[in-house]
C-alpha cells in the first residue's frame, strides 16, 4: 500500500522534519553520523475492545516513533504521540489526532511549550524528546505519558513521566502534568534508559526499556505514581550482544506475553535496515523466546515486519487494542506512520505492511 503524506508544518520541509528521528543511541563506538543507531518506541496495552484498523492513511504521517491511543467508543478521537522535533515547543514530545477513526490525521501541538527545567539540567543539551509512550488508568482515570531525554551517542539518558486528566485540548481540565524522572542511565551502566513501555499483569505495573548497549530491561513500578517501585531491580529480557535492539512493547494475547523489538539501524533514511522481532513468555517478566525457542537474551527474535512494498525499513511500534502503529522509511527516504490490525497464527503475531 502506497501512503499519503504530508509535512509537518509546510514550511520546514521533509529535510526538517526528519531531524525529528534524533534517536540516534547506539554507543560511541557504534554510532557514526548518518547510522541510526537508536531510538525507538515503546508502548504495550492490553486489549479491550476490538478496533477495525483504518486502512489507507491521509493527513499529517510525520509521526516517527508512534505511541498510539485508540479508543473503544467509536467516534472519540485517536491520538498519536510522537517524537519531538526542534522548532516544535523546544523539541517536546508531538501530538497528532484522528476523528474518523485513525483515518486521516492532523497535527495538534506539543506537550509542553518548554522543557522542564529538571530535564535540562539533568541531561544537559538535551533537544528533541524521543519515543513517548502513552498509557490510561481506568481505575485513576488518569494518562500516563512515558518519554525519554538523551542525546546522539550518549548514555546519559533518563524517562520522564508527564500525566493529564483528559487529552482533549479543548477540555478545561487538559494540563500535562509534569511528574519528573522514572529511571535514569549512565556511562557504564548495561542498559540506556529510553524507549519506555507500560505493561500491566496480574495486578502489577511494569516498564520495558532499552536500546542498544546490552539491549532491553524491565523494571517493576510503583502504582499509581508511576515511578519505579522502592528497591525494583532492573531485569535483563533480550539482548544482541551489543547489536542493535530498542524500542520494546509489551502485550498479551490467549496467555503469552509478547515482547516485540526493533532491530538494526533507524533513522538513515533510505539506509534504514529497522524491522520488528518478537518473542513470547508465559510470564509478563519472561524469559521470552522466539518461534524457534530462542531466548531473546541470546539474540533470538522473530522477523514480524520490516521493509515491505516502497518502504525499506520499519520499525518504532507500539500497541493500542490490538492495533500496532509504526513508522516505516521509504524507499525515497521519508517516513510515514501506519497503522494495522495484529493478527494471529498459530500463537504467533502476523503483520502484513497494510
Amino acid at each position: 500500500m502506497q501512503r499519503k503524506r504530508t509535512t509537518l508544518l509546510a514550511a520546514t520541509g521533509a529535510i526538517g522534519l526528519a531531524a525529528a528521528a534524533l534517536a540516534i543511541i547506539a554507543p560511541p563506538a557504534l554510532a557514526h553520523p548518518g547510522n541510526g543507531n537508536g531510538h525507538g518506541h515503546g508502548h504495550g496495552h492490553d486489549r479491550k475492545c476490538d478496533i477495525e484498523a483504518p486502512g489507507t492513511l491521509g493527513g499529517d504521517l510525520g509521526a516517527h516513533d508512534p505511541g498510539l491511543f485508540a479508543p473503544c467508543n467509536e467516534g472519540d478521537p485517536w491520538y498519536v504521540f510522537a517524537t519531538g522535533w526542534g522548532p516544535l515547543g523546544e523539541g517536546n514530545v508531538t501530538i497528532r489526532s484522528s476523528t474518523d477513526d485513525g483515518a486521516t490525521w492532523n497535527y495538534v501541538d506539543t506537550v509542553w511549550d518548554t522543557k522542564p527545567q529538571w530535564l535540562k539540567d539533568t541531561v544537559p543539551g538535551v533537544d528533541n524528546l524521543w519515543a513517548p509512550e502513552i498509557y490510561f488508568d481506568d481505575d485513576q482515570d488518569r494518562y500516563y505519558l512515558y518519554y525519554s531525554a538523551s542525546t546522539f551517542g550518549q548514555q546519559r539518558s533518563v524517562i520522564g513521566l508527564a500525566t493529564n486528566t483528559t487529552l482533549d485540548p479543548a477540555d478545561d481540565d487538559y494540563e500535562w502534568v509534569d511528574e519528573g524522572q522514572v529511571w535514569e542511565s549512565n556511562p557504564g551502566d548495561p542498559f540506556n534508559a529510553i524507549d519506555p513501555t507500560i505493561l500491566e499483569a496480574d495486578g502489577k505495573h511494569y516498564m520495558a526499556y532499552g536500546s542498544w548497549w546490552q539491549g532491553i530491561y524491565m523494571l517493576e513500578l510503583d502504582w499509581p505514581s508511576g515511578k519505579a517501585a522502592n528497591g525494583a531491580t532492573p531485569v535483563h529480557i533480550a539482548g544482541r550482544g551489543g547489536a542493535g535492539i530498542e524500542a520494546p512493547v509489551l502485550t498479551e494475547h490467549r496467555g503469552y506475553y509478547y515482547l516485540f523489538t526493533s532491530w538494526d539501524v533507524c533513522c538513515a533514511g533510505a539506509d534504514s535496515t529497522y524491522n520488528i522481532r518478537v518473542g513470547r513468555s508465559t510470564s509478563p517478566t519472561g524469559p521470552f523466546v522466539d518461534a524457534n525457542g530462542v531466548p531473546l537474551t541470546e539474540g533470538g527474535g522473530t522477523l514480524v515486519l520490516g521493509a515491505h512494498g516502497d518502504y525499506v525499513a520499519t520499525g518504532g511500534q507500539s500497541i493500542s487494542n490490538g492495533l500496532m502503529a509504526y513508522h516505516s522509511y521509504h524507499e525515497d527516504g521519508h517516513f510515514d506512520l501506519g497503522i494495522e490490525a495484529i493478527t494471529w497464527s498459530r500463537g504467533w503475531p502476523v503483520l502484513d505492511g497494510v
